[in-house]
């Protein structure tokens, strides 16, 4: 008898006759089967959040390279709500003099062809280039001129003579609103990057009652380049209400400084010396009380920022600021830290590729949330 045989036979003793040994070997095969699998389909666990010490075990989510570009444009919709009979209100905000030009009733494939010749000619950076480059498909056009700062809102509207009503069926071949963003000074051109901005509105009218919302925005460089705005999906509401407002205490302030120089103008004459002194402590104490007040504030905005469920705070620790921008999902809800312990975006579930930062952070900063 050989040694295989001996083996055979002794495996086949402990299996009459050792249960136990015969649950182990279904076990260990079981073990080494699934290891296989997970090895040969490299299946990857979702990981939300881990230690400390795993944190450096993840693969380093890729940053994003990013560009800083002053955008000189911004175009919102009015505060009521429009139609095509009834005119839809739009508030530009523009960094220097502009000029809105707003085309009803744009033809699609007139668009697509001004855009594509942007990429291949000169820049769409006036509002005469614009309309050669849609070969003037659109039915109506009003011009607006913006100053530098202005929100004011500019209402625009269909003429009625027009007799223009709905836009067509569906699929339709216009738009129904095409506005333009472009500067009104030729000298200012050359001092930003982007020199045109077109948004493409939806307006309800009879045929298809979809209420008032912006369908597209690009930006249109000097280098003949087009980049769309893409919205960015915020984990809470907007963060105005993380940090205090001060106009309460500056208001006083101004208005006691008034009285101050009031006085010291010569409209009480009739002040005495014992009573200026007095005004002087007085003046002493209401400037150590302003400071006092202002050093609680600025303790209760701390404490009002570092508290869990405010507006900016990271929706995995709750504690430092939101900053960070999650590809392809576009969800903002994660601080500098966190990045490094998640692979999925907290919101969606969907694997982070890559990610940028909303604004870079003091090193200072970082460690005072940290604390």
């Amino acid at each position: 008898m050989d040694g295989f045989d001996m083996a055979a036979l002794f495996l086949k003793m402990l299996y009459e006759y050792c249960p136990p040994f015969y649950i182990s070997l279904v076990f260990l095969c079981f073990i080494v089967t699934a290891a296989v699998v997970l090895l040969w389909f490299r299946i990857d666990v979702p990981v939300i959040l881990r230690s400390s010490d795993d944190a450096d075990l993840l693969a380093n989510i890729p940053e994003k390279r990013m560009v800083q570009v002053i955008n000189p444009f911004a175009l919102e919709l009015g505060s009521a709500g429009g139609s095509l009979t009834e005119g839809v209100a739009l508030r530009p905000r523009c960094l220097e003099d502009c000029v809105l030009s707003v085309y009803w009733g744009c033809s699609i494939h007139g668009l697509q062809s001004a855009l594509q010749a942007h990429q291949h000619g000169p820049p769409l950076s006036t509002p005469q280039r614009f309309q050669t480059a849609l070969h003037f498909q659109y039915q109506h056009l009003q011009t607006f001129h913006v100053c530098r700062e202005d929100t004011e809102e500019r209402f625009t509207q269909m003429p009625a003579e027009l007799g223009v009503w709905d836009f067509g069926p569906q699929p339709r071949t216009c738009y129904p609103l095409v506005a333009l963003l472009t500067l009104a000074q030729p000298e200012v051109r050359n001092e930003y990057n982007v020199v045109s901005s077109v948004t493409v509105i939806h307006v309800p009218d009879n045929s298809y009652r979809l209420s008032t919302r912006v369908l597209f925005q690009y930006l249109l460089t000097s280098q003949g380049s087009m980049y769309e705005l893409k919205p960015l999906f915020m984990s809470t509401e907007d963060g105005g209400q993380s940090e205090p407002l001060d106009l309460g205490i500056n208001t006083e302030v101004e208005g006691s400084k008034q009285n101050k120089g009031l006085q010291k103008g010569g409209f009480y004459k009739e002040v005495e010396e014992e009573e200026e002194e007095e005004e002087e402590e007085e003046e002493k104490e209401e400037k150590e009380e302003e400071k006092e007040k202002e050093e609680e504030e600025e303790e209760e905005g701390r404490e009002h920022r570092a508290s869990p469920g405010t507006a900016r705070d990271c929706v995995v620790c709750q504690n430092a600021p939101v900053n960070r921008v999650l590809l392809p999902c576009r969800h903002t809800c994660l601080c500098d830290s966190c990045l490094g312990r998640v692979q999925h975006c907290p919101m969606c579930r969907a694997f982070v590729l890559e990610s940028f930062a909303l604004t870079q952070v003091h090193p200072a900063t970082e460690a005072e949330w940290g604390d």
